[in-house]
């Protein structure tokens, strides 16, 4: 009962949006009813002629694309590492990179916005990251925050600290060196384990709307956090069109965990129960 009225509780709001993302403007809240009385596809038509959402979907598809690919390999490799292959204070390393997930976001952020400026032969730049804007304002800035992250770092290294030590030992005994181990016997183990960073990835870039306000100044480079919030930027809010850019959005986020509903909750149990 205890679960079914929190099922409730959160596919409400989604079902409202749903329904008012179908329903003409001048009647969005004309009704309480969930079942548009007049359906019409004009908001979604409005939404995608009239704003660049277009354009902001194809930027967080690039920078979501970038930094899953990113997390997965590097995160893999980095929790690999402190599992599999120990050094002196590699105890200590791990777990100061494991405190800066406590660091608020606004702390880093301009430390963050000074690094991207001072790229170095980048947006102007020369070899010591002066004299132009380096990857503010562009696509490739947005990737910088989220190209690993240390909580996906800390998942992978809890998956391979549980993984059967033995299977490494018997490649050894074969004659397999330590990268043929990882790719070959553990990585194809871990499919679970990369499906969590993939979506865990994806969902922090997408839904990110902090960063690129703060580093993007022309619609070009701007992702949909921020085409959506164009809706809200002046007095006369078209709730119809809101709603419909809310769903269009909301869409890749749902795909992405459906298609990896079962690595995702198989990878979370098996990731981070030992330790």
């Amino acid at each position: 009962m205890v679960a079914f009225a929190a099922a409730i509780l959160v596919l409400v709001p989604f079902l409202w949006m749903l329904s008012i993302s179908f329903t003409p403007e001048d009647k969005a809240f004309g009704s309480i009813s969930l079942i548009p009385a007049d359906p019409t596809f004009a908001n979604f038509i409005d939404v995608m002629t009239e704003t660049n959402m277009l354009r902001a979907l194809l930027n967080s598809a690039i920078v979501a694309i970038v930094v899953v690919l990113a997390n997965v390999i590097l995160a893999t490799l980095g929790g690999y590492a402190f599992a599999r292959l120990p050094f002196p204070g590699s105890t200590a390393v791990f777990y100061i990179l494991l405190s800066t997930t406590a660091i608020p976001v606004s702390v880093t952020l301009i430390p963050l916005f000074l690094m991207t400026r001072g790229i170095p032969l980048a947006g102007g730049n020369d070899l010591l990251g002066h004299g132009g804007n380096g990857l503010l304002n562009s696509v490739a800035g947005l990737t910088i925050p989220y190209l690993v992250g240390a909580m996906n770092v800390f998942l992978a290294r809890q998956y391979f600290i549980s993984a059967s030590p033995e299977l490494a030992e018997a490649a050894r005994v074969d004659g397999a060196g330590e990268w043929r181990i990882f790719s070959r016997i553990y990585l194809p183990l871990a499919r679970p384990m990369l499906a969590v960073i993939a979506i865990f990835a994806f969902t922090g870039v997408w839904d990110d709307f902090l960063w690129p306000l703060v580093i993007t100044t022309t619609p070009e480079n701007q992702t949909v956090q921020l085409a959506l919030a164009q809706f809200l930027a002046t007095g006369n809010v078209q709730y119809g069109p809101l709603m419909a850019g809310a769903v269009v959005i909301t869409i890749p986020v749902l795909v992405v965990f459906l298609f990896n509903q079962r690595g995702f909750v198989g990878g979370l149990t098996d990731g981070s129960v030992k330790g």
